[in-house]
């Protein structure tokens, strides 16, 4: 492995700039505008592992294959196997993209997507309660005709942007194929992984088994990153820093905190479930398992964030 090893998540959501902008051209297009940032990185001498959100994605794969069911009668796809799609696809792009970015550049290293398995416990409570947001948002005017249409659905209010269907989301306990990655790190490749949070599988008696759920990906990534030995965590979202009383006249941007004082301000509720908290909660179980630092902000402000503090940074409470 070549340099400092430094876990970058980016988000699903990131990927579509606006409800005009969704098509996978456009997001093609999102994706490289992101691994600028991530190059720039690279150019200075870290190494990266790459992981990356489907929310969106993942949803619009469920409706097409629903219509598709409705107008042709074509089998439905599986949720577990639109994971698999999802980590195929922008996977894909990420990787074409930032090899395409480094021989630009003139910058020595490839990197290299790998299928990422991660093992759920199939009596999760997660599964008896749908909470993961996926695909399109919808206003509380359209929710009538939506729940007429999709019975079976649950949809649940996310973080004041609309309205979206939830799907089950049980907790990442192992990356299957964390030796797979160790291997390719260690002979220099830039590895993107665990994309989605990975594809959910639980253990039983044949082996590995998939399930139907979406995995948090930055939970995943908290995890793996971790097991990996990685100095750094980065989770990029919509905003260049953290806020407590955010949207309020007294909102205030985040620099530097501690871990305990994180979770002081989770205990006062200043994040929202559907957006900031889990980031939050990913991060500093990042840090309980050994990890140095977390960083939350823009993919504009990466190279600035490790390497001119910008952006919100989480440390160790002794740091």
């Amino acid at each position: 492995m070549k340099g400092k090893l430094t876990f970058i998540a980016i988000g699903g959501n990131s990927l579509i700039k606006s409800s005009d902008q969704r098509s996978v051209e456009d997001q093609h297009d999102s994706v490289r505008q992101t691994i600028e940032h991530v190059a720039d990185l690279i150019q200075q001498g870290y190494h990266v592992v790459i992981s990356h959100g489907n929310g969106p994605q993942v949803g619009f794969i469920m409706r097409r294959s629903e219509v598709a069911r409705q107008t042709t009668g074509l089998h439905l796809v599986p949720m577990v196997n639109a994971v698999a799609d999802t980590q195929g696809s922008i996977g894909y792009q990420i990787q074409q993209s930032l090899n395409n970015e480094l021989q630009r550049r003139s910058i020595t290293g490839q990197c290299v997507t790998v299928v990422t398995q991660v093992v759920v416990d199939g009596n999760d409570p997660g599964f008896e309660n749908p909470a993961k947001p996926v695909g399109e948002f919808f206003t509380e005017e359209q929710l009538p005709d939506i729940q007429r249409e999709n019975p079976g659905w649950t949809l649940i209010p996310d973080a004041g942007r609309g309205y979206r269907r939830a799907v089950p989301c049980p907790e990442p306990i192992e990356v299957v194929e964390k030796p797979v990655i160790e291997t390719l790190l260690g002979a220099g490749y830039h590895v993107v992984t665990a994309g989605g949070g990975g594809i959910p599988v639980v253990r039983n008696d044949n082996g590995l088994e998939g399930v139907d759920a979406v995995i948090d990906k930055d939970l995943a990534s908290s995890l793996l990153a971790a097991q990996l030995g990685a100095d750094l965590l980065v989770i990029s979202t919509a905003v260049e820093n953290v806020y407590i009383n955010f949207g309020k006249p007294e909102q205030q941007a985040l620099s530097q905190i501690t871990a305990a004082e994180a979770q002081e301000y989770i205990r006062q509720g200043h994040f929202a479930s559907g957006s900031m908290l889990p980031k939050i909660k990913a991060g500093l179980r990042f840090l309980e398992n050994g990890g140095k630092r977390v960083i939350i902000t823009t993919p504009e402000s990466l190279k600035q964030a490790v390497i001119n503090g910008k952006g919100t940074h989480i440390v160790s409470n002794n740091k």
